[in-house]
């Protein structure tokens, strides 16, 4: 079982030997994303592509929107395991068109699709698979914006279809497609529940979750939309202290609503990970000393297993019984985040020790492919939380303050995602200015 303990800074030349070594146990799964004009040819660079390594080549490869772009069937994984074994839902953090490109993954085990601006950015400006609609778009009328985010709904809602199955066989528990507002509105209160409301309209599916970021003033934001009935990913956590503040905001939201059933109104709190680790490694390698440097790798996963603690506490007791009697159901923590940024660490990092009950862990790519190849099924994220607890102390004995990192992270996400919004919109004013050369 994956403990803290064991997540110890490992050697890059033991990472590549870990990677290297065969597993009989568990067959290898490729999942690669072909062109249905190209299906026997080399992987399309517009395309997904999962592969940590390229000379791991499995039995399986999945190969997708080929033909009638259904896919093909895959075998049982490891993320059903995860899910029937430790209660813990394997989403995947990426879309893009065509979204049958996501029913392999769905038969693989995948129970959710997350998004956000970063995502749509990529996958609208580097793909051909989107000029049909936005050229239809912009010979309407359609202004810039406008035109983006029907792209997005589109896919949006073409993904809630897909996951339409889950959702009713789980009981709106899970199949669950998210969409995130404006991150402009990022220190709105008002215009965030504003477009959060206009966005679930607009969309109009029973499974789409509308992230809302977890900045100070969206907290408020997050009450008023759920009090109006409005399910809620809740997105860019970094601390603890945010997380109770979402966990009350969502409490709060639940108890103004008013309704006599709240067993459609859910939510999930994307706890953010490999991001903690990024920021704090720097400042351990900035400090240099040998206590320092062996503390590289544990924050994250450190306070992502106090965040669990905290999530166990504060959905118990009087006041949650109270809402549970109206159909109320927890707010899942989700783990987000959970790809590798320095190849010296486990590829599976931060996804093997934060397997848990009533959780979910939203994969990307990479993150996918290594879990699916080789992670391994247990409940971890509370096997010791006694020794997260000396991890997450230990780092503020040598000067790290927990409440700096949290703010400065919130701030470069919600940096990154706006620059991403504003990007997209730039290229496709673009591409709008050349249909507009064309036409003439």
């Amino acid at each position: 079982m994956a403990t803290i303990s064991r997540l110890s800074t490992p050697s890059h030349a033991a990472s590549v030997s870990s990677t290297l070594k065969p597993r009989s146990a568990q067959p290898k799964i490729l999942i690669g994303f072909y062109r249905s004009s190209d299906f026997n040819a080399k992987f399309s660079s517009s395309k997904l592509a999962v592969r940590s390594n390229p000379a791991l080549r499995g039995p399986l490869v999945v190969k997708c929107s080929h033909a009638d772009g259904n896919g093909t069937p895959v075998k049982r994984t490891v993320l059903h395991d995860l899910y029937e074994k430790e209660g813990q839902s394997p989403w995947y953090d990426n879309l893009c068109r065509p979204v049958t490109d996501l029913l392999p993954l769905i038969a693989s085990g995948v129970r959710g699709v997350t998004s956000n601006p970063a995502i749509f950015q990529k996958a609208i400006s580097s793909s051909n698979a989107y000029n049909d609609q936005f050229r239809e778009l912009v010979q309407s009328g359609k202004d810039i914006e406008a035109a983006y985010w029907e792209l997005v709904v589109k896919d949006i809602q073409d993904a809630c279809k897909l996951f339409e199955p889950i959702y009713d066989q789980t009981n709106a528990a899970d199949g669950y497609v998210s969409v995130e507002v404006s991150p402009r509105l990022a220190d709105e209160t008002k215009g965030t529940v504003d477009a959060a409301k206009w966005l679930h309209k607009v969309v109009d599916r029973r499974n789409v979750y509308i992230k809302i970021p977890a900045t100070a003033a969206c907290i408020p934001s997050i009450k008023d939309v759920i009090s109006l009935g409005i399910s809620v990913n809740v997105t860019l956590i970094f601390s603890l202290s945010r997380y109770e503040a979402v966990i009350d905001a969502y409490l709060d939201g639940l108890e103004a609503s008013g309704l006599n059933d709240l067993s459609k109104v859910t939510s999930v709190a994307s706890f953010f990970v490999s991001r903690v680790d990024t920021l704090i490694d720097k400042k351990l390698e900035k400090i240099g000393t040998p206590e320092a440097l062996d503390l590289r790798g544990k924050a994250a996963v450190a306070q992502a297993a106090l965040a669990y603690n905290l999530y166990q506490k504060k959905f118990s007791g009087p006041r949650w019984e109270a809402l549970v009697k109206k159909g109320a159901k927890k707010q899942r923590l989700l783990w987000a985040s959970t790809s590798v940024k320095n190849p010296a660490y486990s590829d599976t990092l931060y996804v093997a020790p934060l397997i848990g009950p009533d959780t979910v862990s939203t994969m990307p790519d990479q993150a996918l492919q290594a879990f699916i190849d080789h992670g391994a099924v247990s409940r971890t994220i509370d096997s010791n939380v006694s020794e997260a607890e000396g991890v997450y102390n230990a780092l503020e004995k040598l000067g790290i303050d927990w409440s700096d990192v949290g703010i400065q992270l919130e701030l470069e996400g919600v940096d990154s995602f706006k620059k991403s919004f504003d990007s997209l919109l730039d290229t496709l004013q673009e591409k709008a200015n050349s249909l507009k050369l064309v036409s003439l």
